[in-house]
């Protein structure tokens, strides 16, 4: 097959709305919005509120700011090809791209892995958590949760970005890595074993901390007493809910983009699954189950409605 440089990758899965295109782009719009207040809101919320400077919330924090990372390596370019009549990105900024998107998952398992081990340091040993869970390690995990991904991922990226491709068109609604190497005439082997690689080291790993840390957690839970147990539930509910949503998006991210016989909206779906539904489901999940976070914001929205009526009265 004859190779050539493209110099841009055409995004085949969108389709001609029409008029229904400016509706779409609304929608898509308000929804892009709606992460980027909630998760600022939060992200404001912690660091200005010294009650919430705990390891647990300044975790919380990294992972919303993950949320705005990931979703701004999508959404922008996303509403700009609604409107477009070509659906053609600029190759380095598929790639780029690419990194964005990729480093996102990897970012977001790993502070997930973060806040599972201050669950359990906090629910296995309550005595020893101040000791252990010091300033210092605070800031090297999440250190290590994002130079780790942002690494791993730019390998990817720079193995795939000199590839000479038979064609130029993926079926998604953004640049994914593995729909470019399908595409690439050249000798892929070093790309699919250091994908393996990538796959392995950013999902396994965390989730088999995850895994390790809850059996720990459950036994404690178990054997101890009733208050321990609803520390548990009201800590961890959030974070559960988290891990399953996510794991689920990347599941079916995964699964579709290894099939071609497939309807052509189900890997859109599915791809917007993974990079929509997490930023929006965090901030509500934590924002309404962690009580702190709540009554944080009850006060401060209860303090501004009493100066407006005092204003009013005055």
């Amino acid at each position: 097959m004859n190779s050539t440089h493209y110099s841009y990758i055409r995004l085949g899965a969108y389709f001609d709305a029409k008029s229904l295109n400016y509706l779409l782009f609304l929608i898509v719009l308000l929804i892009y919005l709606t992460i980027l207040c909630a998760n600022l809101l939060l992200i404001i919320l912690i660091c200005v509120n010294r009650s919430l400077h705990e390891p647990m919330y300044v975790f919380l924090c990294s992972l919303f700011v993950n949320e705005l990372y990931g979703s701004t390596g999508v959404f922008p370019l996303l509403l700009v090809q609604i409107l477009s009549d070509s659906h053609t990105v600029y190759r380095p900024i598929c790639f780029l791209q690419i990194f964005c998107v990729y480093s996102y998952v990897g970012i977001e398992l790993f502070n997930l892995a973060v806040i599972s081990y201050d669950r359990y340091l906090a629910i296995c040993f309550p005595l020893q958590y101040n000791t252990r869970m010091t300033t210092a390690k605070i800031a090297l995990l999440i250190a290590v949760a994002w130079i780790v991904s942002l690494l791993l991922v730019a390998g990817t990226a720079s193995l795939s970005s000199p590839l000479r491709l038979c064609g130029n068109v993926i079926a998604n609604v953004f640049c994914n890595n593995y729909s470019i190497v399908k595409l690439a005439c050249s000798d892929t082997s070093v790309n699919n074993i250091y994908g393996l690689f990538i796959t392995a080291f950013l999902v396994c790993t965390p989730l088999f901390l995850i895994l390790y840390t809850y059996i720990r957690i459950f036994k404690v839970c178990f054997s101890g007493s009733k208050q321990t147990r609803q520390k548990a539930v009201s800590t961890c509910t959030p974070h559960l809910a988290s891990l399953i949503n996510f794991s689920c998006g990347i599941i079916f991210e995964v699964v579709q983009s290894r099939f071609d016989n497939i309807p052509t909206l189900l890997p859109v779906f599915f791809s917007l699954y993974l990079l929509t539904c997490q930023p929006l489901l965090n901030p509500v999940m934590y924002g309404l189950k962690m009580s702190k976070i709540l009554n944080v914001c009850k006060s401060l929205f209860c303090s501004k409605v009493s100066v407006t009526q005092l204003q009013r009265r005055v």
